[in-house]
């Protein structure tokens, strides 16, 4: 097994495609399919599944590619460390459930860099693909919650997949709306004054778990609801519907504007915002200074 098979392998991992990926390593799809299938005999491992529509991971593939992505991850930051490659952009990714302040704190993070010299990457998805993405080193960090509810089976998952997750802050339970809601001025929020009103939550797909869900209360019977998968169309229907959701309260007015508020609800409920990596890969020097861009929420969450 060499790390020039380990490129081949994750080079048609994500092209799906022989013949894509021979162009872009600069080989013969024939050399490149030996090179597969030499690999594929030494491991005694298939690796790929070649179909009509192209090339498709197997099962067993897809725990090799994460542990040679992990390999490749660190074999980059030698290179980084060791050689001089003008061509070489350094790479950083981060998977997130649905948060502005991640959202926020990786624009504060990016200004920091010369973004010719950079490959950055931020990607706010469901819940089992934030920890999917860090597993298969498509992502550095993945940001999500644990609270009382979830904690059990969410620490099986992270066990399982081999994460870590690395609490950096709690937070109680807010209600957040457009400020032109009827409920917008209370000062607290009860579950009974919420009834009248859709309550609005990221849909989580094939892993659509309680477990799973990005807000709190999960298995509240709502007497009105609606999924939505991205932030701009929750805000949509926040104003167009007199939508809520609950959160944690840590906004950013920066991204999203003035015109939603956060009030609190009138429950015990708290959620831990932190974040997973991979087990026995240290953060690099960018995952550390991502990191440290999310602790700033820490103070804004104390003060809510």
């Amino acid at each position: 097994m060499t790390l020039q098979q380990l490129r081949y392998v994750l080079t048609i991992a994500g092209t799906n495609s022989m013949n894509e990926a021979a162009k872009q390593l600069y080989i013969s799809q024939p050399s490149l399919s030996a090179a597969v299938k030499e690999l594929e005999t030494e491991i005694d491992l298939k690796i790929f599944s070649r179909t009509s529509k192209g090339v498709v991971v197997t099962n067993e593939g897809m725990e090799f590619l994460a542990y040679a992505r992990q390999i490749m991850s660190q074999v980059e930051l030698l290179e980084e460390r060791f050689l001089d490659n003008p061509n070489s952009k350094k790479k950083f990714g981060v998977s997130t459930q649905h948060y502005s302040f991640a959202v926020q704190a990786f624009v504060e993070m990016a200004k920091q860099f010369d973004m010719n010299d950079y490959e950055f990457a931020i990607r706010e998805t469901r819940t089992a693909d934030v920890m999917n993405d860090v597993r298969l080193g498509k992502s550095e960090i993945g940001v999500l919650y644990v609270n009382q509810f979830n904690e059990n089976i969410m620490s099986k998952l992270f066990r399982d997949q081999h994460l870590i997750f690395t609490e950096l802050f709690s937070c109680d339970a807010y209600v957040y709306l457009y400020k032109g809601h009827p409920l917008a001025s209370q000062e607290v929020i009860t579950m009974e004054d919420l009834e009248p009103y859709p309550c609005l939550s990221f849909e989580q797909g094939e892993n659509n778990s309680f477990y799973f869900a990005e807000e709190i209360l999960s298995t509240y019977e709502y007497k009105k609801t609606i999924k939505a998968c991205d932030r701009a169309t929750m805000l949509n229907l926040m104003v167009g519907l007199n939508g809520y959701t609950l959160c944690s309260g840590i906004i950013s007015e920066e991204l999203n504007g003035s015109d939603y508020v956060c009030v609190p609800l009138e429950t015990e409920e708290e959620m831990r915002i932190g974040y997973v990596s991979r087990k026995g890969t240290p953060l690099s020097a960018i995952g550390e200074l991502y990191v440290s861009e999310l602790l700033k929420f820490k103070e804004k969450a104390l003060k809510i």
